[in-house]
């Protein structure tokens, strides 16, 4: 059922009324600045809508994983300058959201005014979804948006509990885009629909590879998790990343997939991970002993590009190799350029966040992808076909 969003609510409803806006600020910070704006960025659109439409807008965010209460090096006090620095206008900080002033403070913003809440894991009571704390939460706002895709399969006080205490509950932009593209990818695919999938263990991806083998037309697999197929193809893999464990279910997801499952034809391989280490490209069945995968090699880039180039809709969750440490990273660029050539010549390219929005963004293409998505954990559950709490609990499209 699609979810009510913030464009269907009049502006005459929001004039006036504090908007409880659930964003992802969950951003680096060294020496109290914020370092890297992305999340920030994001968030953006919703809020200046919402202070164009004359609200009084409350945000609220986590921001890391503090331990049993406050905790300065995980205050959000930072995030309120750089966002004053982004919105050229100033931006309250509230300490406390159950403090006596709190519902004051919001209720005194000036029409288009902007309040940050401090960190909202500070409160054990967030992430047990406590029922008290949700309605602290509600009691600072007369609707609800839930603009926090990165965080919407957590069911949390402030991304699950309190939609179901203020009305309407909606989904902001970012959050309207992640469900629009992820969605449509998954039920009404433009065909040959590819997925390419990579990252460190198959384990992580088993689920996925289940969910998208019967609604893809070709997966693409990379990344070390690929080592764990060809152990199950009984080739050497040397000292690679292998999940002993989940050979057998390898094997069977070979036998399963009907040629859907494509796997590089060899490797870039070295006896350590570093940067300065000799490393040699090998076919998959020349792996020798004392030597691990660390990426792609050259020929199954360009095979998996071709096989992205003629695609019309592709998904990305996960890297080819180890991008972090050159040169292991050319087998995921060479991805990243094929979905950003892909998207140009019409293709719906959307991108899985985690590494491989870390990945498209540092290949220098994140803008040409049709959609990068900001929730890793997220958007990996979504195309899983798994709900989404704080998904689940907005409005229905033909709610109040």
């Amino acid at each position: 059922m699609p979810k009510r969003t913030l464009a269907s609510l009049e502006g005459a409803r929001l004039d006036g009324q504090r908007a409880l806006t659930r964003v992802d600020f969950n951003v680096p910070i060294k020496d109290g600045r914020v370092t890297d704006s992305t999340r920030i960025h994001a968030a953006l659109p919703t809020i200046r809508y919402l202070r164009e439409k004359g609200a009084r807008v409350i945000l609220c965010s986590h921001l890391g994983r503090p331990k049993g209460g406050p905790d300065p090096r995980f205050s959000l006090q930072p995030v309120a300058h750089a966002l004053e620095i982004e919105l050229g206008a100033p931006v309250v900080f509230i300490p406390d959201p159950a403090a006596p002033g709190a519902v004051t403070i919001t209720k005194r913003l000036p029409r288009g005014g902007v309040a940050l809440l401090e960190n909202s894991r500070f409160h054990p009571g967030e992430e047990a979804n406590d029922p008290a704390l949700a309605r602290i939460y509600a009691g600072l706002g007369d609707l609800y948006v839930n603009d926090a895709f990165g965080s919407a399969h957590r069911a949390h006080a402030t991304t699950e509990g309190v939609a179901h205490l203020i009305k309407p509950a909606v989904s902001g932009f970012l959050m309207e885009r992640e469900l629009k593209y992820l969605g449509e990818a998954l039920s009404a695919p433009a065909r040959p629909f590819v997925a390419i999938l990579g990252g460190a263990k198959i384990s992580g991806k088993i689920d996925l590879i289940e969910a998208l083998l019967p609604k893809v037309d070709t997966i693409v697999i990379g990344g070390a998790m690929a080592c764990t197929f060809f152990k199950a193809m009984g080739l050497e893999t040397g000292t690679s990343l292998v999940e002993p464990d989940r050979v057998d279910m390898a094997r069977a997801l070979l036998q399963r997939s009907g040629g859907k499952i494509i796997l590089p034809g060899g490797a870039v391989i070295a006896q350590e991970l570093s940067g300065s280490a000799p490393t040699r490209s090998v076919a998959r069945d020349a792996i020798p002993a004392g030597w691990a995968v660390y990426d792609i090699d050259e020929p199954s880039g360009e095979a998996f590009a071709a096989i992205v180039s003629g695609a019309r809709t592709a998904i990305w969750n996960g890297p080819m190799g180890v991008f972090e440490t050159p040169p292991f990273d050319r087998g995921t660029r060479r991805v990243a350029m094929a979905m950003a050539a892909a998207a140009k010549a019409g293709a719906v390219t959307v991108v899985g966040g985690g590494d491989s929005a870390a990945a498209v963004a540092e290949a220098g293409v994140a803008d040409q992808m049709t959609h990068v998505s900001t929730g890793g954990g997220a958007s990996l559950e979504f195309l899983e076909g798994k709900p989404l709490p704080g998904v689940l609990a907005l409005d229905d499209m033909q709610g109040p």
